[in-house]
């Protein structure tokens, strides 16, 4: 499969996830939470989904499209290993993480630490929706949609 081909898969598969999990987000207190923002077009999805809920994205950088930044109160710079574990008992409703690389050795070193942060943000009961596998036994492996092939996205809820 061509590099283009892979991409649209994941931001189909990513976009069809976060649709899929919507409604039960919209029931759940805590904020949202998007770890990877990127050029924000994650996020500016995550604003229509949850115009009610706070959603707060971290990001070594800021490298978002004008009109896809969060605010400044709402980003948070840094190295996300680092500044994510800051919200660890944040109770947040959902938690999206899309920081993979596609090479093993660079994505082995992220599943050192992005499980515990994942499951440690979230408020019991609340989802996590990644791009990389998170074992940990505090997050419940759930069905993906008809349109995700196995393998290509993650969707947990915290036990």
């Amino acid at each position: 499969m061509s590099r283009l081909d892979s991409f649209i898969r994941r931001l189909s598969a990513q976009r069809d996830i976060l649709n899929a999990v919507a409604d039960e987000v919209k029931t759940l207190d805590g904020p949202v939470l998007e770890l990877g923002l990127g050029n924000g077009r994650t996020f500016d999805h995550l604003r229509e989904l949850f115009p009610d809920h706070r959603i707060v994205a971290f990001d070594r950088t800021v490298n978002a499209y004008g009109p896809s930044m969060p605010s400044a109160e709402n980003l948070v710079l840094g190295e996300i290993k680092d500044t994510a574990r800051t919200f660890i008992g944040a109770n947040a409703s959902l938690a999206h993480a899309d920081i993979g690389t596609g090479y093993e050795d660079k994505d082995a070193i992220t599943l050192t630490w992005l499980p515990e942060i994942m499951a440690g943000v979230l408020a019991s009961g609340g989802l996590a929706v990644s791009g990389l596998p998170l074992d940990h036994p505090d997050l419940a492996v759930l069905p993906l949609p008809s349109s995700v092939k196995d393998g290509r996205y993650f969707i947990y809820r915290r036990r």
